[in-house]
């Protein structure tokens, strides 16, 4: 199993100022649905912040968002762990296969491979 990136998630409710300031940082824009937006560094495009209103499908927005090879790998190891699944193992309509996991700080972990 391979981590292709980790991405702080921030719930915001300043979209275009939250946009604007990271843009300032140097970051560019590499995907928005409206309620979430993905800002990525063009050198280094895994050095990303994901800036979203609210979670679309979940019941909470994460804190953080983790992209590995094998989803459904990960899923089986996480349950077989006992650790608290907040959001089931899904396909989502923007080409995403995720779930959420809560972590021992109590942190939401959304984790995602894409189809």
């Amino acid at each position: 199993m391979s981590i292709r990136r980790a991405v702080p998630d921030i719930t915001t409710e300043t979209m275009d100022e939250s946009r604007e300031f990271y843009r300032r940082l140097g970051f560019t824009e590499v995907m928005n649905l409206g309620w979430v937006v993905t800002l990525a560094s063009p050198d280094n495009p895994t050095a990303q912040v994901i800036l979203m209103t609210r979670d679309e499908s979940a019941p909470v927005s994460p804190d953080m968002s983790v992209e590995v090879d094998d989803v459904d790998a990960v899923y089986a190891d996480v349950l077989a762990s006992g650790a608290e699944i907040v959001h089931s193992l899904r396909d989502e309509p923007w080409g995403v296969r995720r779930f959420f996991v809560r972590d021992p700080n109590g942190r939401v972990v959304n984790v995602v491979g894409h189809r």
